[in-house]
């Protein structure tokens, strides 16, 4: 029996997220379908996380056992014939001695996509959000700084989440922007250690928030120091975000 890894890109906008559940198709579901059929045995799926209904990714990173005699870098392909088009095995190798593709994981990078425009653009809704309100880029890279650092994100996460600590560590949140198809697309990638549910979600909408003028900065001060979810912006919906990637401290080896 040996440990495989793979890199996964998959449009989350059909699934009820990542992990397998009982109400809804699961990415992790159609994952385990195609390797039970592959290699004829039921086979677990691991993930670097779960990605919540509707959040897609363009660098999921994945672990299973097998014993199969397909060079491991042959398993994508393969597995590939067995997936449905949304889902895509990007590559495969076998992994490194005591990876963990959930436990291993370093960091991990979101990009939350949003497009500005007095009007809806069709081309753009599947994987952004459009924003009809003015947004000053200036103001949104000036307030990416508030969210760097240990923090406590009690306020960007979800109400009832089951979390032993809301403490988390982000390293970096930059903003990029450029033109197409007549309106401006906005691009805010966050990286850290790991993220709470809704966090980066809520992160954006903070920052939009304060960059269309309706928050101010002290009141994003406020959301740290007082936990106050009244101080932060809305949580933004779920297409408008995709895992980037994930970072082991290994050489790479997908």
């Amino acid at each position: 029996m040996k440990r495989y890894a793979l890199l996964v890109a998959y449009d989350g906008t059909d699934y009820g997220g990542w992990q397998i559940q009982k109400n809804a198709v699961s990415v992790q579901q159609r994952m385990e379908e195609a390797c039970a059929r592959v290699f004829g045995a039921r086979t677990c799926v691991t993930a670097s996380g779960r990605t919540d209904s509707g959040v897609h990714a363009a660098g999921q990173v994945c672990h299973f056992d097998a014993e199969t005699t397909i060079p491991a870098e042959k398993i994508a392909e393969v597995l590939n014939m067995h997936l449905p088009p949304d889902i895509s095995v990007l590559n495969s190798a076998e992994a490194p001695e005591g990876f963990d593709a959930n436990r291993s994981a370093k960091k991990k990078t979101y990009c939350y996509r949003v497009y500005l425009s007095p009007r809806r653009n069709p081309l753009k809704d599947r994987y952004s959000v459009w924003v009809k309100t003015p947004v000053d880029i200036s103001k949104l890279k000036y307030i990416s700084g508030a969210f760097v650092g240990k923090r406590d994100f009690k306020a960007y996460c979800k109400s009832g989440s089951q979390v032993k600590t809301t403490v988390r560590e982000v390293y970096s949140v930059r903003v990029e922007s450029g033109e197409s198809y007549g309106s401006r697309d906005v691009e805010i990638y966050v990286c850290g250690a790991g993220f709470l549910y809704n966090m980066v979600r809520t992160i954006a909408g903070t920052m939009l928030c304060f960059a269309q003028g309706f928050l101010s900065e002290d009141e994003i001060a406020r959301s740290f120091s007082d936990l106050d979810r009244e101080a932060v912006g809305r949580t933004m919906p779920s297409k408008g975000l995709t895992l980037e990637s994930v970072e082991y401290g290994l050489e790479n080896f997908l």
